[in-house]
């Protein structure tokens, strides 16, 4: 069996890896060609050319790429073409991969499988359609995903979630990682402004006025701050002039380790909007979730929103019991009165975290095998062939 798979950031790296893994246990004679990171490499992956070339986010990078984004993806429809791969696997990035897969089914009939479902549900639902012109089947993450992509004319599985697998902190750990940092048995509040630049630096002068009118009315409350890599020096920056200074986790000086050990062991979290949310819940830690932008995006975004929630524990859950601040809701004080009443009653998130992590697929078979057996069961439905 052949195989063609591409991805183009460290989390399509990830999901790529567990699935090839999966692939080889079911198929212990498949190969792989394509596009990947690291841990896609050590599964046996060749890499067209290194990953980090196509992992540009933002319509400005893009843009100022976009002849030599061009030419990549013309290198890769070209290289699937001539392998004649069983299946061409594009995972996430959908600027990238989906424009490969619309080159190579224009000029044949391999199959192709998109791994991770657009948020149709949230915005912008003509990109189902879209996708189904040259998409035979999607690789869904969100149990509630399927029906939006069956509905386009695409076969869509749900194959779990990647979170149900990470590591959680011991108690142990937590206890270390309490006793390191001096907090014991103070309550502590996670501090999470997000990964990106922009993000961050909006985020941060709001995250820095909730610490602070958290610690005028709890003084008994310690913060951390686990830093992105990538946003570390940004955070160092502006933290030194918070009236109230959290300390600081970075994990490559601290060890990966470390960011897990805080999730577990805090009892509530101010975090930006995203999968953070599901990472608290697989640690159990009640959650406020803040964010903001823009004021164009805002107009855009708040039109084209289809939904009354961001927070993905709110939608997987069917509930909307975390509390969330978005837009020009983004502001101090109703933030920091959420985050005390999550802290004194952290109840109804901690069922409804449960039962995320459930539907997620906990205790299951793991993610990268469910979706390699939808792969392969695809294969062979309506004729498909496995060579």
């Amino acid at each position: 069996m052949r195989v063609f798979v591409v991805a183009g950031e460290a989390s399509g790296d990830k999901l790529g890896a567990a699935l090839m893994a999966g692939l080889r246990k079911h198929t212990p004679d498949v190969t792989f060609e394509g596009i990947g990171g690291d841990r896609m490499i050590a599964e046996g992956l060749q890499s067209l050319f290194p990953m980090d070339e196509i992992s540009i986010m933002g319509i400005t990078e893009i843009l100022s790429q976009y002849r030599h984004l061009k030419a990549r993806i013309r290198q890769t429809a070209d290289a699937v073409l001539a392998a004649r791969p069983d299946v061409l696997i594009t995972i996430d990035l959908p600027e990238f991969g989906l424009r490969v897969a619309k080159l190579v089914k224009a000029e044949s009939d391999i199959r192709t499988v998109h791994y991770v479902a657009p948020t149709v549900w949230a915005w912008r639902p003509g990109r189902a359609r879209k996708m189904a012109r040259h998409i035979d089947q999607v690789l869904a993450l969100l149990p509630f995903e399927p029906p939006y992509m069956e509905e386009a004319g695409m076969r869509c599985d749900f194959v779990g979630h990647p979170v149900v697998t990470d590591p959680v902190a011991t108690p142990d750990e937590v206890a270390r990682f309490r006793e390191g940092h001096g907090v014991q048995e103070a309550p502590l509040v996670l501090i999470l402004p997000g990964s990106r630049r922009s993000e961050v630096s909006r985020l941060l002068p709001v995250f820095s006025q909730v610490v602070a009118d958290l610690h005028m009315q709890r003084p008994d409350l310690a913060f951390v701050l686990p830093a992105a890599p990538n946003v570390a020096n940004l955070i160092d920056e502006a933290v030194a002039s918070w009236p109230v200074k959290p300390t600081i986790i970075n994990p490559p000086q601290d060890g990966v380790k470390a960011k897990q050990a805080a999730f577990a062991a805090a009892d509530v979290a101010v975090a930006a909007s995203g999968t953070v949310s599901l990472e608290l819940a697989a640690a159990g830690t009640p959650m406020v979730i803040a964010y903001d932008m823009n004021w164009l995006s805002r107009q855009i975004i708040g039109r084209m929103l289809r939904v009354d929630s961001v927070t993905l524990v709110n939608l997987v859950s069917e509930t909307r019991v975390v509390p969330e601040f978005i837009g020009a809701n983004c502001q101090p004080k109703p933030i920091a009165a959420a985050v005390l009443a999550s802290l004194d009653a952290p109840d109804d998130q901690m069922q409804a975290m449960a039962f995320t992590m459930d539907r997620l697929g906990r205790g299951g078979l793991p993610p990268g095998e469910r979706a390699a057996q939808a792969v392969l069961d695809g294969l062979t439905e309506n004729g498909g062939r496995i060579a």
